[in-house]
């Protein structure tokens, strides 16, 4: 990378920049990430942040631990801006590295604005979410013009731990054809029979893919009536995104890293065949 080819912008003293980390491979950084990385002093980092991207941080960068995961012990969101405030006033060279995007179910807004009401420069850099880049690394793509021309991005745990109840389930149920669902996992159960309720198949294909673009990666397709069953039975963790739509199918024929592994795939057009109904 020293024979880029591009100009990075400068990382002054004083300044915080944020950005995404994307779904984990570190070759999905993007360089501008990879350029904040090499140049910070300090990398605050969340617990998306994997330790592959984190070992391109500069030799004498600090990293600093800020990560939030549902139903374990995490900083306090107020308490984090805190810190990048305080470490940019300090003349520091601020890196807020967060997974995905820090736009996308991030909080990078709710920092971003902490930032402007101290008064501390900024500059996000998008990241590639793991709604999009993970379910490709899975060879599911969120839209597909056979199935699909809306998607919908929605959170399966508010800010209180629980299901978001300012959800219109009703209307998400009838709208999109494809429901891409982070942070799921805890409440599937409640999630699915919510969707049910409002209409959607109780039959319609669910991927749930954990630790996404990771060598760790697992996929593991159901039907939503029975996902949380599932995914309970197959002991799936998180990080883990829930796609919920016709594109599951397409992952019969598009499992591009599954072939790369030697597994066979379909050959085949999924859409216009059997349901798929398989567990793997």
């Amino acid at each position: 990378m020293s024979d880029h080819p591009l100009p990075f912008p400068v990382f002054d003293p004083g300044w915080v920049w944020l950005a995404g980390a994307g779904p984990g491979d570190p070759g999905l950084l993007t360089l501008h990430a990879w350029h904040g990385l090499r140049s910070a002093d300090v990398v605050v980092y969340d617990a998306l942040a994997s330790a592959a991207v984190l070992s391109l941080a500069g030799p004498g960068a600090v990293l600093e631990y800020a990560g939030k995961r549902g139903g374990r012990p995490s900083p306090r969101q107020p308490d984090i801006s805190r810190r990048i405030i305080q470490l940019a006033r300090q003349g520091k060279r601020v890196l807020r590295l967060k997974g995905g995007d820090p736009f996308v179910f991030g909080r990078g807004g709710e920092e971003a604005l902490s930032l402007v009401a101290a008064g501390v420069p900024f500059r996000v850099i998008p990241g590639i979410t793991a709604g999009v880049g993970g379910l490709a690394y899975a060879g599911i793509p969120v839209t597909h013009r056979d199935t699909n021309h809306a998607v919908t991005f929605l959170t399966g745990h508010a800010a209180t731990g629980d299901v978001p109840d300012g959800l219109d389930w009703p209307a998400l149920a009838r709208g999109a054809p494809v429901l891409i669902v982070y942070m799921a996992i805890k409440h599937l159960g409640t999630i699915a029979a919510r969707l049910i309720a409002g209409g959607r198949d109780a039959a319609e294909p669910v991927a749930v893919v954990s630790n996404a673009s990771l060598s760790t990666q697992r996929i593991l397709e159901t039907r939503l009536d029975r996902c949380a069953e599932d995914v309970a039975d197959a002991s799936v963790e998180p990080p883990a995104l829930v796609v919920i739509g016709p594109v599951v199918r397409l992952r019969a024929a598009l499992d591009w890293l599954g072939a790369l592994n030697g597994e066979t795939v379909l050959n085949a057009d999924p859409l216009h065949s059997r349901s798929l109904d398989r567990t793997g």
